[in-house]
């Protein structure tokens, strides 16, 4: 089971590797420039896959939170999950804010402005920045799990305030390209496959980090049973002598 999970590791790897290859050739040479805004259009394969890769690792650390809490097994496996699915999340959502300043400094002519889609994106950074800072809080590891559980289950209702906000609120940033309620898709064919490998090349991407960021959290915890079944048996024979 242990060489089957390694290998389709692997394999995701791959894939991955590809298509980011794809991406890096095709955002930069084979795709043309836009009408609008030039070769500025280019951070777009990578800040689009960043943001979808953020919203989908932050859905399944509520949806793995929610096993935790609910399930009928409520495994800490679920909590790991959870864990290395924020990490990678975070991670994934400070790339979008910073491919989003340099966008915006381009178009705008500043990095940052106090506009509702960056405003709430950064607020949804902070937020599970602090979910991650539970996590690290003292206590059972039963407790710390469902502690963060709760958190991750709050956190995750601002994505859809996040996602619609250039639509409730008067916003600089530009509405969907891809996903519009219109149906109205505004890029060239090139344009818009070079976008489309891209959500599949960080999709994998993320994949292959929180497999194996789960794997280290099992062994860490493996290790820190180990040590303390090793302090009580040493305990035993301090009392015992």
């Amino acid at each position: 089971m242990r060489g089957t999970g390694t290998a389709t590791t692997r394999g995701i790897g791959v894939v991955a590797l590809a298509c980011m290859a794809w991406v890096v050739w095709g955002g930069l040479v084979a795709t043309p420039r836009d009408v609008v805004q030039g070769d500025a259009v280019r951070i777009m394969y990578v800040h689009v896959p960043s943001a979808w890769v953020a919203y989908l690792a932050f859905v399944v650390t509520a949806v793995a939170s929610a096993g935790l809490l609910f399930g009928p097994r409520r495994s800490l496996g679920f909590d790991r999950v959870a864990g290395a699915s924020a990490e990678v999340g975070v991670l994934f959502m400070g790339l979008t804010l910073v491919t989003g300043s340099l966008w915006g400094r381009i178009t705008w002519g500043e990095f940052w402005q106090w506009d509702p889609r960056l405003t709430t994106t950064a607020f949804l950074f902070v937020t599970y920045l602090g979910y991650l800072a539970v996590r690290g809080l003292d206590g059972a590891p039963e407790q710390r799990a469902r502690r963060a559980a709760v958190v991750a289950l709050l956190a995750v209702l601002e994505i859809p305030l996040v996602h619609f906000s250039v639509v409730l609120w008067r916003s600089l940033h530009q509405r969907a390209s891809v996903l519009d309620p219109g149906g109205d898709v505004k890029l060239d064919d090139l344009m818009l496959f070079t976008l489309f490998v891209g959500v599949v090349a960080f999709t994998c991407l993320y994949t292959w980090l929180v497999l194996h960021r789960s794997r280290l959290a099992a062994l860490v915890e493996v290790a820190g049973r180990g040590e303390l079944d090793r302090a009580i048996a040493a305990r035993r024979a301090e009392a015992g002598a």
